[in-house]
């Protein structure tokens, strides 16, 4: 990742639009910007959700709420709580996500 030509500023999470993305059970929630070709999103999964495809996409993800579970194609499986974050590269590991509880994500990607 390459941050350039991205001048100072902040952003008010709860002026952002929310799409809805259903997943195979449950519903992600995101609000996105961005930044050149970075893309930050804070996202909301709802009780329940569970992921409806593998991602090959590169992220640094930070659990700010809730319990996040991850599991790998390879079978590996990982739980993330509050304050806890991951990252992986594009391509490198599909991954996908699921929480019985809920959680609320911000996503770099």
């Amino acid at each position: 990742m390459h941050l350039a030509e991205i001048p100072f500023g902040t952003t008010d999470w709860t002026t952002i639009t929310r799409t809805e993305h259903p997943g195979e059970t449950g519903m992600a929630y995101w609000r996105t910007q961005h930044f050149g070709s970075i893309r930050v999103r804070m996202v909301e999964y709802s009780p329940g959700y569970l992921a409806d495809h593998w991602c090959v996409k590169g992220h640094i993800l930070l659990c700010l709420e809730g319990e996040l579970h991850t599991e790998l194609a390879d079978g590996r499986q990982f739980v993330l709580t509050a304050g806890m974050s991951y990252q992986v590269a594009d391509s490198a590991e599909p991954h996908r996500s699921s929480t019985a509880v809920g959680a609320r994500l911000f996503i770099v990607d």
